[in-house]
């Protein structure tokens, strides 16, 4: 095992990742696996460094350069040399010696690296005059990356200067100064282009209370879903009725597990489809980018088809409903499988290909948080897949099974406005979501978490069994709602709507093109990372207002059940819970990656979800 160089507390130099820039760092620890060095920035932003990435202090001191005389020999040996020259050499009292020959090509070699290597740092790093305009009246000293590009293109003008003038006079041939430049443009193209890469380092900071905590969920999870099914089939379901257990041999038939594989695999021939433009994702920490097809709104059109086409053929959708406890298990069955695989397979996959969050070295939760990122087959990306196709679209089928149901068992015509307020409701975010579906790319599932049981459960099981749970309780509890009501209820769903989608598209767009003249308006605050935080519209009313908008219309999607029972009303509560969970998650992940910025970022918009309460 190597020696350990630096220690904690000391005060070294550390280059910025992707950049020739060093800046004065911390060292704060050191892993002994992945060796390497957590060192704090003096804006508080934290990362981790190889040693080869860090300097001391005593390296950065102003060396004098010494200059050699040429010895007695050469000065001799020059003399005995003919004395005939060319009209371009100089006159015989100003010749120069070979030692400054050499020292002046050597200058001018250095002159030249330093100048392409300047260049390069300014291409990469130097701000947008988009973002230098909008600081938020505060001055530009504030992004610590931005000066330190401008003080250091003012120190290299005169460099440039220098270079321009050697090439002007230079005393070599052209055939030289060409192969010079290729040797530079070489030289430049491989500095820009080459990646940084990381070594991911192992995860430190276990979430979900840590390996007992993540056991525990993998049976508190199915439990849940199993008993909230089971109260909604009761005529009292009230959390003091506890429902009785069924039979064992009653959970499961080969049957409907068929049909849950068909169900699945015919997503997967959608996804596989050759529609729909391809689109890259967020940079990995090896600098590669992972490409993805946008094509999810498209299977939803196909599957709407195929399921027309059975209705037309008369086949009983409500099949769903009445064995709707089977498909549960099925797809639990099915989620655990396909865990144990991702896990296995993870095992072998190389190291930049882990998640951050889930290569803990503890077999329990990373099973449960997943170990590796972006699983693929090939080209198929096992956990974009499962996160809007088999569930999302499998949840708009169970409510139309569930409506068909209600018709049935009821004798009505026409569906109850209960049961079409929530079919409009949450087809409508299911719409939105396969509609703006790239958008899922820069969020925390697709970019920091591991694609283990949490994800693969959540996607197959928990979406579709838990988020239908409104419409599978009115089938057996129906309630009546007046119109006016149901106008109320509408206008709070388009509130909360309107927050959801103008908060995310808003956030999208800045994301994807801060220099956008319909942005102008907007403000924000720049980061090291060379990103920014907006702190006006919807962003500078709370930190997370998708969030809110999120809460809004969970709401309206369990008024229309009415207030005998608090069962319809699990998944607002569950919501809550989640989402301020994934706050405290996104505040940890922010305050490290922003650090100073993400602080004072906090003090401008102090309210995390609900403005003047939390």
């Amino acid at each position: 095992m190597p020696s350990r160089k630096f220690a904690d507390g000391e005060v070294v130099m550390g280059r910025w990742p992707g950049s020739v820039l060093y800046y004065e760092v911390q060292v704060t620890s050191y892993d002994d696996v992945a060796h390497l060095y957590t060192v704090k920035y003096k804006d508080g932003t934290e990362l981790a460094l190889k040693e080869s990435d860090i300097r001391s202090q005593s390296s950065f001191k102003h060396r004098k350069s010494q200059s050699s005389s040429s010895s007695p020999s050469r000065r001799s040996s020059s003399r005995s040399r003919s004395r005939s020259r060319s009209p371009g050499r100089p006159a015989k009292g100003r010749r120069r010696s070979a030692s400054q020959s050499r020292e002046h090509k050597d200058d001018k070699k250095k002159i030249i690296q330093e100048t392409s290597l300047a260049l390069v740092v300014l291409v990469l790093f130097k701000p947008s005059e988009n973002n230098t305009k909008r600081y938020n009246g505060e001055p530009e000293s504030t992004e610590k990356n931005d000066t330190s590009c401008i003080i250091l293109e003012q120190k290299l003008k005169p460099d440039l200067e220098i270079k321009r003038v050697l090439e002007q006079y230079s005393l070599r041939s052209r055939k030289d100064d060409k192969k010079t430049e290729e040797i530079f443009s070489e030289k430049k193209t491989f500095v820009a282009v080459k990646p940084i890469e990381k070594v991911p380092s192992k995860t430190k900071e276990l979430e979900f209370g840590g390996r007992i905590g993540t056991f525990m969920l993998i049976f508190l999870l199915p439990a849940t879903v199993f008993y909230l099914l089971l109260m909604c089939k009761q005529d009292d379901p009230s959390l003091l009725n506890f429902p009785p257990l069924p039979a064992l041999e009653s959970l499961w038939e080969w049957r409907v597990f068929g049909v849950f594989l068909l169900w699945f695999f015919l997503q997967a021939v959608f996804y596989l489809l050759p529609i729909g433009k391809v689109v890259e994702g967020l940079p990995l920490s090896n600098g590669r980018k992972l490409q993805y097809r946008i094509n999810g709104f498209y299977a939803f059109i196909l599957t709407a088809a195929a399921i027309g086409v059975l209705l037309y053929f008369q086949f009983e959708l409500h099949y769903l409903y009445d064995h709707f406890m089977q498909f549960a298990v099925s797809a639990a069955a099915f989620s655990l499988a396909l865990s144990i695989y991702l896990y296995v397979r993870s095992l072998k996959a190389p190291e930049e290909e882990l998640a951050p969050g889930g290569n803990s070295g503890y077999f329990i939760y990373d099973f449960f948080t997943g170990h590796e990122l972006n699983p693929r087959i090939g080209s198929f990306d096992l956990k974009y897949f499962c996160e809007l196709r088999p569930g999302l679209i499998g949840w708009v089928v169970i409510n139309l099974a569930m409506l068909l149901a209600e018709m049935k068992i009821h004798n009505l015509s026409v569906p109850s406005l209960s049961m079409i307020l929530v079919n409009s409701f949450q087809l409508l975010y299911v719409v939105d979501a396969l509609w703006n579906e790239e958008a899922i790319l820069t969020t925390m599932d697709i970019t920091h978490d591991g694609f283990g049981f949490m994800l693969a459960f959540g996607d197959l099981v928990w979406v579709p069994f838990v988020y239908s749970l409104q419409a599978f309780y009115l089938v057996g509890h129906p309630t009546t709602i007046t119109w006016p009501v149901a106008a109320a209820i509408t206008v709070l769903n388009c509130i909360g709507y309107y927050i959801f989608r103008s908060a995310n598209s808003q956030k999208n767009n800045f994301r994807r093109n801060p220099a956008d003249p319909k942005l102008a308006n907007l403000k924000f605050i720049p980061t090291a990372t060379g990103k920014g935080l907006l702190v006006t519209g919807w962003w500078g009313f709370v930190r997370h207002p998708n969030y809110l908008g999120d809460i809004i219309m969970a709401l309206a999607w369990s008024l229309p059940c009415g207030f005998n029972h608090i069962l319809p009303y699990f998944y607002v509560i569950y919501f809550i819970c989640l989402l301020v969970h994934r706050e405290a998650r996104d505040e940890h992940h922010c305050k490290q990656k922003y650090g100073l910025a993400w602080e004072r970022y906090c003090q401008r918009v102090p309210y995390r979800i609900f403005p003047y309460i939390y």
